[in-house]
């Protein structure tokens, strides 16, 4: 949490072919954000978040996840964070058995206290802009002293710095430095320049 807080913006990556990773990785390190969300959206997201976790560097985690099944499956590979777009209590008791930090997403205040109730206390605000952006996570925060939150969902340069200058956020997450279909083309250097651009505009 502590590398996640400093960052402050945490790359949500969909690859569609595993030999981009490794440049990818290196981009990720080059540009001064060694953070990576790996969504397993993609037949090959597995290969790729295990070529990403390789870079020692990097704080590689694991998105999308759907059931435990998936969790371990992104452990073996080398995740050090769980992510999910719904809170899942098999997910939440499975990352505690095996003492991986796990961001469910939460959309409502009944979502909040199923996660209280599990032991999580830092959240993934998701899909953030859909449900009314930093004004609704602000009215939803209000009765949840203590809890932090890394919205995600819409973000991007234009409005990340709304978000982070909540104090309940701990970071952001987001794919506009890291779109896909750069990623699948190989474009890596437009995907540097949108890195730093992000990093500058961090306030």
């Amino acid at each position: 949490m502590d590398r996640i807080a400093a960052l402050k913006i945490v790359p949500v990556i969909a690859i569609s072919e595993a030999s981009q990773a490794d440049a990818l990785a290196e981009t990720l390190i080059k540009s001064g954000l060694p953070i990576a969300e790996v969504t397993l959206r993609t037949p090959s997201s597995l290969d790729s978040l295990r070529t990403i976790a390789a870079h020692k560097e990097i704080l590689t985690g694991a998105g999308s996840l759907k059931n435990e099944r998936d969790l371990n499956a992104a452990i073996t590979a080398g995740a050090q964070f769980a992510v999910s777009a719904g809170f899942s209590p098999a997910i939440a008791k499975e990352a505690t058995m095996l003492n991986i930090p796990y961001f469910p997403g939460v959309a409502t205040p009944t979502e909040i206290l199923a996660a209280l109730e599990a032991g999580i206390t830092t959240l993934k605000f998701f899909p953030a802009e859909t449900l009314g952006g930093i004004s609704a996570l602000k009215a939803m925060a209000a009765p949840f002293p203590g809890i932090r939150f890394m919205p995600t969902g819409g973000i991007n340069l234009a409005n990340m710095n709304d978000y982070l200058s909540f104090t309940p956020v701990v970071a952001i997450g987001g794919s506009w430095m890291v779109p896909q279909k750069l990623v699948d083309a190989g474009d890596f250097a437009e995907v540097e320049r949108l890195t730093h651009e992000a990093l500058k505009a961090v306030k």
